[in-house]
């Protein structure tokens, strides 16, 4: 079985997924609640290992097959 998403589908899916968690974390300061960078930048690693891990547990990327031209 094949997972049905290609390599730069899930980069721009974390990497809108990282904003988004960090324009919150951005409005958590500004109402004074600090918290560190270093536990949300491990959490968006750890996110994209788990991520790239799964996919190649269920069977790697999508490939696009190449077409076959009539001589």
């Amino acid at each position: 079985m094949s997972v049905d998403i290609s390599r730069g589908g899930l980069l721009v899916a974390l990497a809108i997924f990282g904003v988004i968690i960090y324009e919150m974390r951005t409005v958590l300061d500004f109402v004074g609640v600090e918290l560190p960078i270093i536990p949300y930048m491990g959490a968006v690693f750890a996110l994209a290992g788990l991520s790239i891990w799964y996919i190649t547990l269920k069977g790697g990327w999508r490939t696009e097959p190449e077409p076959d031209e009539p001589a």
